[in-house]
């Protein structure tokens, strides 16, 4: 038996061993037919062993504790300490957050939130440069005539909804940021007749964008490709691009850095339809160990091979319907129309192949298939280089919107993760490091070291709670993440409805505990209170006492 399992078995052994003393003892007493002492030494054994026993039986009727919080979502120290011994939590106020009902066990909730104009903020706390920045505000109930804006830490307006015509719950904003920074930006809600309704800060944090490393393989010389390649250039992207220009020319790009980890492979359609079947098959089979194949698809012919190797049904496109085919885009306040290749796939398109990306019209414009660890993606639409020069910006979002659903991403292997949605001062918080060794040491700036721990629902990686002390960036670091992390830390008076909402919304969830399929045994049971010890203690001393007198009488 082990340490852990002596332990556990511990409590039940010194009852177990009174109980059999005193059948012992009752054994030897029965012999000489001193039934009497007999049964004394049983009652007293019996009596020692549930005395000694950790027995506790369910509580009597519905212990419920009232919980009280305040505005702030402040709660008593008494009212913590009772949570465990209660049944059930008949709860006023909007609840807590969710790291303080996390400590807590299951308990039912009796609670009727009042009626409140919360507010829920969502908005990427760090992005790569060249992303656009989208801020989304919903309110509890929709209204008309309310507006959101954005703004520069000088209150210079970024971005701005304009006054919404309609009644509705949410409105967003978007802005480029222009340079890499950690910024603290404002955003503010007006009503219709201009009065701040809320305003609080918004924390931004926008990092270099890694390098895209990109091999590309033309068989036909096109604008499009052309204008690809120079966006990829512009993005700082490392290329290793070649097209074929004639029979015998061709023109190269040698990456300025050996392609260590290539990100995508580039092709056009003609590019994979001239190959031979050895070759074709070395394309796919770097495409089975996880690189994506993306194939513009403007120029195929060969529609029989496209069925035949990769499972893709073409069909022509039909040049009585060109117009309402052609795809249209609205991206950065430009209007981007492309029309769709020559031969695509249909609109549902059939498995193993599947519908990535539509446009504004619903229309299908790209598709992918899965090939073991990579993928086969088709790109649709062509002529898009007419917009390099007229419309740069709302090109280059554009494709970097096909990036994001080709899921093109820098090989990063560790970063920083963390999910608390508005740390504030003396409230927990958790920073997690994908990629770290557990145990590694945290290093919090103006704090003390702590330990990442391995975390159950967190794949690969490990996590560290604290306790942030001041409002403002909180800066930490660890061995084996590269680049330092930032946190923002909220002041208690910021944003009072997104806390209240934030507040609401844990505590709806610790309700939903009590009866979810893994908690409803534990709320059922708990908390059970314990046997009485004093009468059986009184008993075994009464017992004790009439034997010893029984044996001083003989």
């Amino acid at each position: 038996m082990d340490f852990t399992t002596a332990v556990v078995a511990a409590p039940a052994v010194v009852p177990l061993a009174a109980l059999a003393a005193g059948a012992a003892g009752a054994v030897l007493y029965g012999r000489k037919r001193q039934w009497i002492d007999a049964a004394l030494i049983v009652a007293a054994s019996a009596s020692l062993a549930v005395a000694l026993a950790d027995i506790r039986l369910p509580q009597t009727g519905d212990n419920i504790v009232s919980v009280a919080t305040d505005a702030s979502g402040g709660i008593s120290e008494a009212a913590l300490l009772a949570i465990p011994r209660a049944q059930s939590i008949a709860l006023s106020g909007d609840g807590l957050r969710e790291a303080q009902w996390r400590d807590l066990p299951a308990r039912r909730v009796q609670w009727k939130p009042a009626a409140a104009d919360l507010l829920w903020l969502d908005f990427p706390r760090s992005m790569s440069l060249g992303r656009i920045f989208t801020l989304t505000v919903r309110r509890g109930q929709a209204q008309r005539g309310w507006r959101l804006q954005l703004l520069a830490e000088n209150k210079q307006v970024l971005a701005d909804s304009q006054i919404a015509s309609t009644a509705t719950s949410q409105l967003g904003v978007q802005w480029l940021p222009p340079v890499a920074e950690a910024m603290v930006l404002q955003a503010r809600l007006l009503d219709g007749a201009g009065k701040v309704i809320a305003q609080g800060p918004i924390p931004l944090q926008v990092k270099e964008a890694l390098p895209l490393q990109i091999q590309g393989r033309f068989d036909a010389p096109s604008f499009d490709a052309r204008a690809l390649n120079q966006l990829l250039a512009d993005g700082s992207a490392i290329l290793d691009w070649s097209v074929t220009l004639g029979k015998a020319v061709a023109r190269s790009e040698t990456a300025r850095a050996p392609l260590t980890a290539p990100n995508a492979v580039f092709v056009d359609a003609a590019y994979v339809e001239h190959m031979n079947r050895s070759a074709r098959g070395a394309l796919l089979a770097q495409t089975r160990q996880g690189v994506p194949l993306v194939v513009l698809g403007s120029n195929a012919a060969d529609a029989a091979m496209w069925q035949r190797e990769f499972g893709l049904r073409l069909r022509p496109q039909s040049p009585t319907t060109e117009k309402e085919d052609t795809r249209q885009f609205t991206v950065a306040g430009a209007v981007l129309a492309m029309p769709p290749a020559g031969l695509n796939p249909d609109d549902n398109a059939a498995a193993p192949w599947s519908v990535v990306a539509r446009d504004g019209k619903k229309l299908p414009w790209l598709w992918q298939r899965d090939l073991q660890q990579g993928r086969v993606v088709w790109v649709g639409v062509s002529d898009w280089h007419r917009y390099a020069i007229s419309s740069p910006q709302a090109l280059a979002l554009w494709w970097q919107g096909a990036m994001d659903s080709i899921a093109l991403a820098s090989v990063q292997k560790t970063g920083w993760q963390i999910a608390d949605p508005m740390p504030l001062p003396g409230l927990r918080s958790e920073i997690c490091a994908q990629g770290v060794k557990a145990g590694a040491v945290l290093d919090v700036a103006g704090a003390a070291q702590l330990q990442l721990q391995p975390r159950a629902d967190k794949a690969e990686a490990a996590c560290a709670a604290l306790w942030p002390q001041k409002t403002g960036w909180m800066t930490f670091k660890a061995a084996g993440v590269a680049e330092p992390g930032m946190e923002y830390v909220y002041a208690r008076t910021d944003w009072p409805a997104w806390q209240k909402a934030l507040r609401r919304d844990a505590t709806a969830l610790y309700a939903a505990r009590a009866v979810a399929p893994g908690h409803t045994a534990e709320a059922a049971q708990a908390p059970r209170r314990p046997l009485p010890v004093a009468p059986f203690a009184v008993l075994f001393v009464l017992s004790m006492l009439g034997l010893w007198w029984r044996e001083q009488r003989r």
